[in-house]
């Protein structure tokens, strides 16, 4: 086994959960059961990854089984990379395309071939290796390398892909400049005959799919509000119209977040960012600015789960409801970066005062 497979399956063990080694060793499938049980897993993890490489020895490992592994774990632990969304879009519009939903026959040799056939003919150093689940997406591991130098597996990309819908997730690797071959690669793979980006990016690749595929849906129209049970009982002095006010605003700030985000949990985004680009307008007699500039801001919110956290701020107190629809759009529009710009037509000598 070569020097570098080895350090390489090293590596990857060392970065599963000590619990979890056996588990993932056993879906991997390249050792055997009676190789596994010579292993102790109550071990440190680095006497466990030795113990691996040396049994990975006995059988011969090569990279291709090395990548397997690697994929294996990126499937379990797809939360480790950042996806971006990608839509491929077919030469003749038709209703299965604007649905997401593909009619046509997949095979996956084909497309495995031709693949490989389209990246390889724009660079022969890089390692490709597929893997199916049942959900019918194909997993894509790709480690680049350049004219003269041999793949890097440490730096890889990855693509998960399901074949009955023209969406591609991508996980790209430091080496970006490679992210046009894979693109290209696809698009010829897949019949299709262009490829854009949707400007959706998360660590959650299920979330991702949840929005792309609308299995997160809204439910307008379903709520219906219940008089709310006060925690603590109102003072005898209270004015009872100031309490009812209070109470109804409280069930109007819960219909308008529920018509707008719905009874079920949130898709996890980490962030949304606003790119701005209009002009600055005011009373052309103050003189705040004497040439018509575009004014340029960039906003970004960022929270470990920010749906969830924009959908409590009304509740809380900390906002009026309902929120601004450019931040309650997000899952309807599939994307989470902003580009806003003046509208059509905007004539820039045409300030109004604020």
């Amino acid at each position: 086994m070569d020097v570098t497979v080895a350090e390489y399956i090293r590596r990857t063990v060392l970065k599963i959960p000590r619990d979890e080694i056996k588990t993932m060793l056993q879906k991997w499938g390249f050792l055997s059961e009676t190789q596994l049980q010579t292993v102790n897993f109550h071990q440190i993890k680095e006497n466990i990854s030795q113990d691996v490489v040396q049994l990975c020895e006995e059988n011969s490992a090569d990279i291709k089984q090395a990548a397997v592994l690697d994929i294996i774990y990126n499937h379990i632990y797809p939360n480790k990379r950042v996806w971006s969304v990608y839509q491929m879009n077919k030469t003749v519009v038709c209703f299965s395309c604007v649905t997401g939903e593909e009619t046509e026959f997949f095979d996956l040799t084909d497309f495995k071939k031709k693949f490989k056939r389209q990246l390889r003919s724009a660079l022969k150093n890089v390692t490709i290796n597929f893997r199916e689940y049942e959900d019918n997406a194909v997993w894509i591991r790709i480690a680049w390398g350049t004219p003269y130098t041999k793949p890097n597996q440490y730096k890889t990309s990855y693509v998960v892909y399901h074949s009955q819908t023209p969406y591609v997730f991508i996980s790209v690797s430091v080496l970006k400049s490679n992210l046009p071959l894979l693109c290209q690669a696809l698009v010829v793979a897949s019949n299709y005959h262009d490829i854009r980006e949707m400007e959706l990016r998360s660590h959650s690749l299920n979330s991702l799919k949840d929005i792309v595929f609308k299995r997160y849906s809204q439910n307008f129209q379903t709520y219906y509000p219940r008089p709310l049970q006060e925690r603590n009982v109102a003072p005898e002095s209270g004015d009872l119209r100031i309490i009812q006010e209070n109470r109804n605003e409280k069930e109007r700030i819960q219909r308008v977040n529920q018509e707008v985000f719905g009874d079920g949990p949130q898709p996890k985004l980490e962030f949304a960012q606003y790119k701005l680009e209009t002009m600055f307008k005011s009373d052309p007699k103050m003189g705040v600015l004497d040439e018509k500039e575009p004014f340029r801001c960039l906003v970004k919110f960022s929270s470990p789960h920010l749906l969830e956290s924009l959908k409590s701020l009304a509740p809380a107190g900390m906002a009026d409801a309902p929120l601004s629809p450019l931040l309650t759009c997000i899952p309807q529009k599939a994307r989470n970066y902003f580009k806003i710009r003046e509208k059509k037509g905007f004539f820039p000598g045409s300030f109004v005062s604020p």
